[in-house]
């Protein structure tokens, strides 16, 4: 991978393949016809929604097109031009190359398959979206994953992002001077892990998702992640809506402790941050014991 796909991807890098994206369906409009793939690519293996089936016929779609630095990022999901990335020589030309970078095929995959614009922005945007069903970490490997889930490289910061077709084959838009391509998957290096993407084109943390009523004790620190890795804002003290929880880092004191996280919206988000589904430890809410999460009345909350 070039210098480009190491550091100067600002989360948009991707492998662009195929022949000139066309545009998907007008936002909030019915989910498209199953869209052709190219032969050789297709769903290779049985389990994933039909929405997921469509993401990846699309993807298989663009086989061939350029991969162009920022490409796939205009106001509509499709092809675009892109632009010289300020590091790697090879991308000088991307600005005359119609294709996509890796998140815009991602980004196109979807909106081709929802016909909502769902994973609008970076990879690093598209690995930590409220989309998220599922998540995979890297020693998981490829067994659990089936296809239309998205695969994602970098450490701290994701830089990377292919879509998972089965049968360990993923489609990408690598680097600049390529084409959009079906390869194996790469789990060495830097791999991040998978994210399934709701199977609705909807929720996963988002308005409009069934909401859970919680007590918290104490104003509480929200994260991006369900560790305490990169602080996101605080959501207040009181009577508070979580959408799922999800097992992560130990929280507490003294005797008190909680592994549960929940993803809600926070009151207060930091500069430059996102408060968005970000998580809260289940340690704040002011009733049950030790690694218990449930709503204002008992009830249990779901897993995200």
């Amino acid at each position: 991978m070039s210098i480009r796909n190491i550091a100067g991807f600002v989360g948009m890098a991707g492998i662009v393949v195929g022949v000139a994206a066309t545009t998907g369906p007008a936002a909030g409009a019915a989910v498209r016809p199953a869209v052709r793939a190219v032969a050789g690519c297709d769903v290779l293996q049985p389990g994933a929604s039909p929405v997921a089936q469509q993401a990846v016929r699309a993807a298989c779609s663009q086989l061939g097109v350029w991969y162009s630095w920022g490409g796939g990022h205009g106001p509509v999901p499709g092809a675009t031009y892109g632009h010289y990335d300020g590091q790697d020589p090879a991308s000088k030309d991307d600005g005359k190359k119609l294709g996509f970078d890796c998140s815009g095929l991602v980004r196109y995959a979807y909106y081709r398959a929802t016909g909502r614009d769902i994973l609008n922005g970076t990879a690093d945007n598209q690995f930590h979206t409220g989309q998220a069903v599922a998540r995979f970490s890297p020693a998981q490997g490829a067994g659990p994953l089936l296809p239309g889930d998205l695969l994602f490289w970098g450490r701290g910061w994701v830089h990377h992002v292919a879509i998972y077709v089965g049968a360990g084959q993923m489609v990408e838009a690598f680097q600049s001077g390529t084409h959009v391509r079906m390869t194996p998957v790469r789990l060495g290096g830097d791999y991040a892990g998978a994210v399934r993407v709701n199977g609705s084109g909807g929720g996963g943390g988002q308005p409009g998702q069934v909401k859970y009523w919680v007590n918290t004790f104490a104003d509480a620190v929200g994260y991006r992640e369900p560790n305490t890795g990169d602080a996101q804002g605080v959501l207040n003290k009181g009577n508070n809506y979580v959408y799922c929880k999800v097992w992560g880092a130990q929280v507490g004191s003294g005797g008190q402790y909680n592994h549960w996280w929940l993803r809600t919206d926070l009151d207060r988000t930091y500069p430059g941050k996102n408060g968005r589904g970000a998580y809260v430890s289940a340690y704040y809410l002011s009733r049950w014991g030790n690694d218990e999460a449930r709503d204002v009345n008992g009830g249990p909350i779901s897993t995200c």
